[in-house]
């Protein structure tokens, strides 16, 4: 069977990630997700919650003190992603895989067998989740959603060659579907696609 590469960006609080974990389970594939960061981490010889700090945006406190005038921090953004970017391509070399988020659609754009997915889902609909499933406070849930929403979109923008849009295949609003639903739809797509 030939490999391939499912890779899927979300919005928070869509439930993107426990969709891609379920779709794993039930394509026998591997995810990806954290481990990537692990991966970066080890490499570079920093710290996981330096670069989970400095992954997606450059507004960290740590290097504000460091860089008070800025300098320096797009290139430990842009250095991040140089080491995700041969992480995401080692991983899709190896075997068939689910990769979460880091732009991996635009890292593999040239990959031969590959479904580019995008979870979304209404406004409200992710901050019941936030509130109900990540136990946060609906002040707090807010704030987060707009500010990680905002940091994803400006992330892939310069590291994913601009719209979340450009190198999808599938977009899925979630809350049509909830995760068990969601993973269902997409197994049928990508068994279509890979011939499965």
């Amino acid at each position: 069977m030939e490999k391939y590469v499912i890779t899927l960006s979300r919005e928070f609080a869509s439930m993107g990630r426990s969709i891609a974990q379920e779709l794993a389970a039930r394509m026998g594939c591997e995810f990806y997700d954290r481990d990537i960061v692990e991966q970066t981490a080890r490499r570079m010889g920093l710290p996981v919650s330096e670069i989970s700090d400095n992954e997606e945006s450059a507004h960290n406190i740590f290097y504000r003190r460091i860089y008070p005038l800025g300098m320096g921090v797009k290139s430990m953004r842009d250095e991040i992603f140089a080491v995700q970017k041969n992480i995401i391509r080692d991983l899709a070399a190896k075997q068939s895989c689910i990769i979460v988020g880091r732009c991996a659609d635009e890292v593999l754009k040239d990959y031969p067998n590959i479904l580019n997915v995008h979870i979304f889902a209404p406004v409200e609909e992710r901050l019941k989740n936030c509130v109900e499933k990540l136990e946060m406070e609906e002040r707090t849930a807010r704030r987060t959603l707009a500010r990680v929403d905002r940091a994803r979109a400006g992330y892939h923008r310069i590291y994913g060659g601009g719209e979340v849009s450009v190198n999808c295949h599938v977009m899925l609003n979630s809350a049509e579907f909830g995760i068990q639903g969601s993973a269902a739809v997409l197994e049928g797509i990508a068994r279509q696609k890979f011939f499965l």
